[in-house]
């Protein structure tokens, strides 16, 4: 009984089977295993116990409990990322017994490196004499041999076992020799791990060619949303959903970083710690990364993090610019190798940036240190991106830089492809920089804001931004030309003053847009709608066909051939459907949905779909087009009036009396405002004529056919009975007999004939269906479909 106990200590794990069948130690005061013939000290090889309310970081210990194949772990992350508190959490539920090692400064020597590992392995499972006689004290110490014997020992162990250096990149020289030999010895079965700041000085590419290696670094170790909030809970802090969302983009999952970013919170404010003040600069995270890393450094080195930390991304070729020096490339690489808060964005090691927060910190202490450098390292780094071609990292430097005429210049060249290519955000974010006064020197900036707020439905911001413009744009002839040709485009769009105002002013910016210039599309967009307003459809067809022939801008070109689509339906049908699924596939693949524009081509497919009886598709895409129309306002008239006549009108076939009635109205309040828009005042009219002519749905609800009901329309075209129609629809006479009712009832008629006239009219059924419309028995499904 005692040499089962004996064997089955935590100590002393003589029996690994046992254990690995779940056998539980039993202390019963067994004799103590013969003592080591040296020192170490135990809190050295002793495994840490992970601390109370330590976040569970299961998936990642789960990882490493079956990653048995792996005879080399290698754990490398700047200090706060949780290395031992991940590998102590491992050690504490793998079914293998752990020796451990925590190295400091003073273990890098061969000798007492290997007594520490000897003594660690030990307690797993007691080491042979012959491999601890050479580390004697008493003698002279021989490594080679002891070296020898303990890589002997440790290769000839047939249980699992796992060895934890924690701290090995504080190794060098002969140390690193000894601990490349010892992983050389390691038996299939058991694991190696080294655990550091940086990668030890081990010949790791060859390992990672020779042989299965298991890399950890910050990516991996970086905290989980869901690890992230429990980290803050156990802070005392209850953050909403989005405010965690950002803290964990913002820190990169780092640790150490949530945590003291929420203990800077709860010290600014106890009762209502607001997380999101809290930056890299903050005197917790400073004094972190100050006392783990900045101070150890060379001056030098600590200018270049400094200075480099205008950069949102680096590169050597870049620092080498804006630094006025050489060799940044071979800098970047070794403060990567030192875990210096630094990312690689590539494979390649070409581009690189510093963590969020620590970067907060460098920008901060380089204001502090250095304000008038900034403008400076500002500037060359957006010469360095305009030799580049890179026009918005040279937008961004700029405005860093002060240099308001480079960005202005810049933010008019790019403003309408890039919000027309879906990034409108972007252009929004750039122009918000710009002050009341700034647009007025510049109007080429005012224009373009003038444009995007209006298309997004702010009258009065539109209004503001293009009054701006045409107190800014100069008043020689020779001057501003192009901006005031901008300025009568927006002016047209507004339609304020009626299409024959609207088509003139848009005929004169034609004259002077360049070819190549990036509002021409939308001009003629524009030119193209004061043709339709007034009544000349074939002209207006000729304008959106060139606006939408080799256009480069997205969302002009959709919205030309829209309203082609609209110019078809009536008389062409399937040209219209053509156009409005090219307009489509445009919209989709530049992520176009979202734009205002693009509700006109979401509402003319939507009544395409109605065509073909796709009802539930139909729908869909009418939801989606209602969704857009807050944002289409009385700024641009004429689009708004058309959207909601589109809707109207499918609703109109849908029965939906009440859908169509609301749209209406909301096109009678544009009009109120901009009455001038030409043939939509008369369409609306007519549209609303038709809705007032609907029948009123019974209990004042919706007069929309059913899904069943629509379903049933195109077979009572045919000359089949009603039993006929059941069998083909596996429903009883008497249902069908029911829906027809219905139908009728809805359509407001009260014969067969009658409901399929008054469906024809509506586009619900094809005009003139009958019997041989639908063919023989076995397509009547695909007809209804």
């Amino acid at each position: 009984m005692i040499e089962l106990s004996r064997a089955l200590t935590p100590a002393d794990p003589r029996n690994p089977e046992l254990r690995q069948a779940g056998a539980k130690a039993v202390l019963v005061g067994p004799p103590a295993p013969p003592a080591l013939p040296f020192e170490v000290v135990d809190s050295k090889i002793r495994v840490p116990v992970p601390a109370a309310g330590t976040v569970s970081r299961t998936a990642l210990v789960n990882r490493l409990r079956a990653a048995g194949a792996f005879p080399l772990v290698l754990v490398v992350a700047p200090a706060g990322y949780g290395k031992t508190t991940l590998l102590s959490q491992w050690a504490h539920r793998d079914v293998r017994p752990f020796a451990w090692v925590s190295l400091d400064d003073g273990d890098d020597d061969p000798v007492t490196l290997l007594r520490h590992v000897a003594a660690a392995l030990d307690r797993v499972e007691p080491l042979p004499a012959s491999a601890l006689e050479p580390l004697t004290p008493a003698r002279r110490p021989a490594p080679a041999r002891a070296l020898h014997r303990l890589g002997a020992a440790i290769g000839a162990r047939r249980a699992p076992f796992v060895l934890v250096l924690d701290g090995a990149d504080l190794l060098s020289g002969d140390s690193v020799a000894a601990l490349g030999t010892l992983v050389g010895h390691i038996p299939a079965g058991s694991m190696i791990v080294l655990a550091g700041r940086v990668a030890p000085a081990l010949p790791v590419a060859a390992l990672r060619a020779g042989g299965p290696l298991l890399e950890l670094g910050p990516y991996e170790l970086a905290l989980s949303r869901r690890e992230a909030e429990l980290l803050l809970r156990a802070a005392r802090l209850e953050p909403e959903d989005d405010e965690i969302n950002e803290l964990v983009e913002r820190t990169e999952g780092w640790a150490a970083g949530l945590y003291l970013t929420a203990l800077a919170a709860r010290a600014e404010s106890d009762e209502q710690p607001d997380v999101r003040s809290v930056t890299g600069a903050d005197r917790y995270l400073a004094d972190y990364f100050r006392s783990e890393y900045l101070s150890r450094l060379a001056p030098e080195r600590l200018t270049f993090l400094r200075r480099s930390s205008v950069l949102e991304s680096m590169s050597g070729p870049l620092c080498d610019a804006v630094l006025d020096r050489k060799g940044s490339a071979l800098e970047l690489a070794s403060l990567e190798q030192e875990s210096l808060f630094i990312v690689p964005l590539d494979r390649h090691r070409g581009a690189y940036r510093y963590h969020h927060l620590f970067r907060d910190l460098l920008r901060q202490e380089l204001e502090d240190r250095e304000p008038e450098l900034v403008p400076t390292l500002n500037q060359r780094a957006a010469d360095w991106f305009e030799a580049q071609g890179d026009d918005e990292a040279t937008l961004d430097y700029s405005h860093a830089a002060g240099n308001e005429n480079s960005a202005a210049r810049i933010l008019s060249s790019i403003a309408m492809p890039v919000s027309a290519s879906g990034r409108v955000a972007s252009v929004e974010s750039w122009l918000e920089r710009f002050d009341d006064e700034a647009l007025e020197r510049h109007p080429e900036v005012a224009v373009e804001g003038s444009r995007i707020h209006a298309l997004r439905g702010r009258q009065e911001e539109a209004e503001a931004w293009l009054a701006a413009a045409e107190r800014g744009v100069p008043a020689k002839n020779g001057q501003g030309a192009v901006t005031r040709a901008c300025i009568d485009v927006v002016r047209a769009a507004m339609c304020a003053e009626g299409p024959e105002s609207m088509l003139e002013r848009t005929t004169s910016a034609l004259r002077k847009l360049p070819d190549d210039h990036p509002w021409r599309p939308w001009a003629l967009v524009v030119n193209g709608t004061a043709h339709v307003l007034l009544g000349e459809d074939d002209l207006a067809d000729q304008v959106f066909a060139v606006a939408a022939t080799g256009s480069t801008q997205p969302e002009s070109h959709a919205l030309a051939l829209s309203e082609r689509s609209l110019l078809a339906a009536g008389h062409d049908d399937e040209r219209a459907e053509a156009l409005a699924l090219e307009a489509q596939g445009l919209i989709e693949d530049r992520e176009l949905d979202a734009y205002p524009t693009a509700a006109l081509d979401l509402a003319a497919t939507a009544r395409a779909l109605l065509r073909h009886g796709r009802w539930d598709e139909a729908r869909r895409q009418l939801t989606l087009t209602q969704r857009l129309a807050p944002f289409l306002t009385h700024a641009i008239p004429w689009l708004s009036v058309q959207v909601r006549l589109e809707l109207a009108r499918a609703y109109v076939t849908l029965r939906d009396r009440n859908a169509a009635h609301a749209l209406v109205e909301e096109a009678r309040a544009i009009l109120a405002l901009r009455p001038a828009l030409g043939v939509l005042a008369e369409q609306v009219a007519a549209l609303e004529a038709e809705i007032e002519g609907m029948p009123e749905a019974a209990g004042g609800g919706t007069s929309g056919l059913t899904r069943a009901e629509l379903r049933l329309l195109p077979l009572l075209s045919t000359h089949l009975s009603f039993r006929e129609i059941g069998e083909r629809l596996f429903v009883s006479r008497n249902t069908i007999k029911t829906q027809a009712i219905s139908v009728y009832r809805k359509l407001g008629v009260s014969s067969r004939s009658d409901a399929i006239a008054r469906a024809a009219e509506l586009g619900l059924v094809d005009a003139g269906a009958g019997s041989a419309a639908l063919g023989p028995a076995g397509d009547v499904e695909s007809a209804v479909s």
